[in-house]
């Protein structure tokens, strides 16, 4: 797979056990997203079951905790001890997880057991995306992120299919048995036949800055989870998170400067694209999650759809961001040119977010549709072209660090996305709620700002129209505040740099060494495979 320069060639087509590693990395991204989605569906039936309603929150919290928290730690491990290894590890950790839910007796046990889910979900994702980064040649690379952007989109509309046939047919606890087959099929696969060189980086894992990084990143989710909800937002406990947070992130900045192993290395925000990469990736979070939230609220509450077809409501943003994944991966492997998609991404998402900010009680399904599908044309020209550039930052020894930093910022992202945009609908909902209705508005949002189909047939017509019409203010708020912050995803495109991909044949002897260090793992992994 090399010519007489030493220089990896730049194959026509990936040797087929290449392809097998491909696939086995696909059912992992699969996994890591489908699960929240498909467990979400089953929620119900499991509180039926099970009990401890006042809980219900943290089966989902848990996870996500734990997801974000082991991030950056699965990245830095993989980049010391081998790839492979720690995405092995990462897969068997989930897969216990999944199998101790699907045994859960009480909801503490399923909290318990979904936090061990979220540890070894945290290294599914950087797991995929750096080994793809010591698989394929950055000029190759972005056709494949390009493919797992839409795994993920797939995942996102077939999710609470999925689980709803699941849990009609099986019960709620083969939501969590169904990983297992799949995982062991991905874990077969890569242990076979997935062969990168073997690494031992001297030196110990910077275990306070770990801890540091965890409690600080702790901090945040559990501010943007239980603001305006749990607690409100000038409390004394959210302001003690706030306060720890920003303690801990400090502290954990200063142990960086110092530590020989530091778990994220701070000179990798030296380079221009990386850290707006990282920008871009947390906005492209923060409107993605904020949208599949408020979307089929707004169709279930405004447009009366059907909440068994929740899926589907979100096709068109869905579906657009698959075909766009697609596309702009295959366009950035031929030209090995990436600049357009993060500005054309910024300024879709832009647009997309200011027309769905115009939706009111007449706006028709056709219309909604076309708007969710400018947005979704948006972020798949950003999903994985963020992932493409960051690792193409950085050398290779900070691969996997690299992959879940722009992984980690997307995840934060996703949970200010959720918690802003949600208390700035909240708030709307409510005012109109008593401008429109008295005190019989305030009394049915007393509770929540969100009903189901259930609670809002049982409204009287008059109360019904003036929840439509506080649903469809609130929505205006929130997606108009995600337009304003698409904004700036679209100005840090503009200073994005368009350095050369490196690949086949195209890497220069001036470049740095980050160049030469990826052909070498290029060619041990072609003559392994």
């Amino acid at each position: 797979m090399a010519d007489n320069t030493g220089v990896v060639a730049e194959p026509e087509k990936q040797p087929r056990s290449v392809r097998v590693v491909l696939f086995a990395l696909m059912v992992a991204m699969m996994l890591a997203m489908l699960d929240n989605m498909i467990v979400g569906t089953a929620m119900p039936t499991i509180v039926g079951e099970l009990g401890g309603l006042e809980h219900l929150s943290w089966v989902v919290t848990a996870y996500t905790l734990a997801t974000a928290a082991s991030t950056p730690i699965w990245g830095k491990i993989g980049d010391m001890y081998g790839r492979k290894g720690a995405f092995m590890t990462s897969i068997v950790i989930f897969l216990i997880g999944s199998a101790l839910s699907g045994m859960a007796q009480d909801m503490e046990q399923l909290i318990g057991f979904r936090a061990i889910q979220g540890l070894g979900a945290g290294g599914l994702m950087v797991g995929v995306m750096a080994i793809i980064g010591d698989l394929i040649p950055p000029r190759e690379r972005g056709k494949y992120q390009g493919m797992m952007a839409g795994v993920m989109a797939l995942a996102m509309i077939a999710g609470p299919l999925v689980g709803g046939t699941i849990t009609d047919h099986w019960g709620w606890r083969w939501s969590f048995y169904i990983n297992l087959p799949l995982g062991v099929v991905a874990l077969l696969a890569v242990s076979a036949v997935l062969h990168l060189p073997k690494k031992r980086v001297e030196g110990r894992i910077d275990y306070l800055g770990a801890g540091l990084l965890t409690v600080g990143i702790t901090s945040i989710v559990l501010v943007t989870t239980w603001g305006g909800s749990e607690y409100a937002w000038g409390s004394a406990r959210i302001m003690e998170l706030i306060a720890i947070g920003v303690v801990a992130l400090v502290g954990f900045v200063f142990v960086q400067t110092k530590a020989v192993a530091p778990v994220v290395p701070l000179h990798i925000f030296r380079s221009r694209n990386f850290t707006l990469m990282s920008i871009i990736a947390f906005i492209t979070g923060f409107v993605m999650f904020g949208a599949t939230l408020f979307l089929p609220l707004y169709q279930q509450s405004v447009q009366g759809a059907s909440a068994t077809n929740s899926g589907l409501l979100l096709l068109p943003m869905l579906g657009a961001m698959l075909v766009t994944s697609m596309v702009a991966g295959r366009v950035t492997t031929n030209t090995g040119r990436y600049k357009v998609f993060p500005l054309a991404g910024g300024a879709l998402m832009t647009v997309g977010l200011f027309l769905l900010s115009q939706m009111d009680t007449e706006t028709s399904r056709l219309t909604s549709g076309v708007y969710m599908a400018v947005v979704g044309a948006g972020m798949g020209c950003l999903m994985q072209i963020t992932m493409l550039v960051a690792q193409n930052s950085v050398e290779m020894k900070d691969m996997g660090v690299a992959s879940s930093t722009s992984t980690l910022a997307r995840t934060l992202g996703s949970s200010f996305g959720v918690a802003i945009m949600g208390a700035l609908f909240n708030q709307r909902v409510n005012d109109v709620m008593d401008e429109r209705a008295g005190a019989l508005g305030s009394q049915v949002t007393a509770q929540s700002a969100q009903l189901d189909a259930a609670s809002l047939a049982k409204l009287p017509p008059p109360v019904r129209e003036a929840y439509q019409y506080a649903v469809s203010s609130g929505t205006h708020s929130a997606f108009l505040l995600g337009a304003v912050v698409a904004v700036v995803a679209l100005v840090a495109a503009l200073f994005v740099k368009e350095v050369p991909l490196k690949g086949a044949g195209a890497a220069k002897p001036a470049e740095e060494d980050a160049a030469g260090d990826a052909a070498g793992a290029k060619l041990t992994v072609a003559e392994a495979v």
